[in-house]
């Protein structure tokens, strides 16, 4: 491969990961040819990206985008796969994809920068999503506040049904 082709495709690997932090890398040569586009066609339904890279390639074009810690990872056939809301959904659907095939392997991956290996792959699939976690951060704000609002409330509409009682019981002429 000439030297201006192999810049062109070091360029377009470059510019379809643009700005992604994370990345996962597999090694799917072992699957079939169907196996194998089903898992495509699955994944670009669910928003997710598979390259299959030759290593070399994929080296300076991550290295470029910050991504050093994966050069390891590229031994052997490669794809790299991004893509999804976040990196917990793209962990989920992968170890998903690898439990259903055995013949997909998960090499490991690359979150915010930073390389794991298969095993953090998995531990990251099984953790609260992006959205999941927001939730959790906006419940726990919203808890003092809420508490605060039931202390203030709950005493005073004691005295409310307290005051409702007795003038319903002067305006039917009982004597309280």
């Amino acid at each position: 491969m000439s030297k201006p082709i192999k810049e062109m495709i070091v360029r377009d690997i470059r510019a379809k990961l643009a700005d992604r932090k994370d990345l996962i890398v597999l090694d799917v040569s072992q699957m079939n040819a169907f196996a194998q586009n089903e898992l495509r066609l699955s994944a670009a339904k669910k928003g997710l990206t598979l390259l299959g890279v030759k290593n070399s390639l994929a080296r300076l074009a991550l290295k470029a985008q910050g991504f050093s810690a994966v050069d390891e990872l590229l031994d052997g056939p490669s794809t790299l796969v991004w893509g999804g809301e976040d990196i917990v959904g793209l962990a989920r659907e992968i170890t998903e994809w690898a439990k259903s095939n055995e013949k997909m392997t998960i090499k490991g991956g690359v979150v915010d920068g930073q390389g794991v290996n298969a095993e953090s792959v998995e531990t990251i699939s099984k953790g609260p999503s992006r959205l999941e976690l927001i939730g959790q951060i906006s419940g726990l704000i919203l808890s003092p506040g809420a508490r605060l609002a039931g202390a203030l409330l709950g005493p005073g509409g004691r005295i409310s049904g307290a005051l409702k009682t007795m003038s319903e019981g002067k305006e039917s002429g009982d004597a309280a």
